[in-house]
């Protein structure tokens, strides 16, 4: 009589558990991240054949629909393993090869093998970026990123790209060092442990004060006349924040780290603390020599 292989068992045993998606998916959503996917793949497309400043464009375009599929699957409480697990991968194509392709063919060619080295970097810290989000989503704090969020870097690479490309131009001979410092440095603030403000707990449906209004509609207007200069403002100063948040924080703890706490005064040899009759443990008197009843 043949008996079945165990291992094979097992393997069946193994798939048996796996569940399937019986409760389908999330469309909303889900639509928004795809989105943000075929704009990644397109800037890439376009970085291929030339046209760097649609490829930047891309990339923030991208942008945009990774911002509105995670607020609608927020706001409709359409979030599932499934949503964020696709998000993850459309970030990395969408917010890593992309910006990486984009900033070697644009700058980094002359430098040879440092330049792709660099922009492989990138990629592999945005890579790490995400898997260490993923891993820390049911544990880490709301209200902040822990290290640079990838969309953000990669904001940073196009929004350098455009303004070269408006004010600079395309043949400007510092962008080669520039775009290969920026890259480093974007990628060592992505697997850092510098914290950086969500915008998670901002809600925009809610009553604000009227300022809060004006002060978004003079943004609007600013963006409308210069917008590569106001992204390029907006997205590199989010970018130094965390940087400069800790360092405010550290020099504010010093202060207080290196003043002397206050120690107690020694009780006196003569004197010891007894318990108050019929009270807990927590009372006490101080029983001198000669002084009992």
């Amino acid at each position: 009589m043949m008996t079945e292989d165990p291992t094979i068992s097992l393997s069946r045993r193994r798939r048996r558990r796996i569940p399937p998606l019986r409760h389908g998916v999330y469309i909303l959503p889900n639509l928004f991240t795809t989105g943000g996917l075929f704009a990644g793949f397109y800037s890439i497309i376009c970085t291929l054949n030339g046209n760097y400043d649609l490829a930047a464009s891309m990339i923030l375009l991208a942008q945009l629909c990774d911002v509105l599929d995670g607020r609608i699957a927020r706001l409709t409480r359409t979030t599932s393993s499934f949503g964020i697990q696709y998000d993850s991968l459309a970030d990395l194509i969408a917010f890593g090869v992309a910006p990486g392709i984009l900033v070697y063919q644009w700058a980094l060619v002359p430098w040879g093998r440092w330049g792709w080295l660099a922009a492989s970097l990138y990629v592999t810290c945005g890579a790490l970026r995400l898997a260490r989000f993923n891993v820390q989503i049911a544990s880490a704090e709301k209200r902040y990123f822990i290290g640079l969020p990838i969309p953000a870097a990669a904001d940073v690479i196009a929004a350098t790209v455009l303004l070269f490309y408006n004010f600079i131009g395309d043949a400007a001979p510092n962008k080669h060092v520039v775009m290969l410092l920026l890259i480093y440095g974007v990628a060592a603030l992505m697997v850092s442990e510098v914290r950086y403000y969500s915008f998670k707990e901002i809600r925009f449906h809610h009553r604000h004060p009227f300022g809060v209004l004006l002060g978004l509609i003079l943004l609007l207007q600013l963006t409308i006349v210069e917008p590569q200069v106001m992204l390029f403002l907006g997205i590199t100063s989010y970018a130094f924040s965390g940087p400069v948040l800790a360092i405010v924080r550290r020099l504010r703890a010093a202060p207080q780290a290196a003043e002397p706490q206050p120690q107690a005064e020694p009780i006196p040899p003569g004197l010891r603390a007894i318990p108050r009759p019929g009270e807990g443990q927590g009372a006490s008197l101080l029983d001198k020599p000669g002084a009992r009843r």
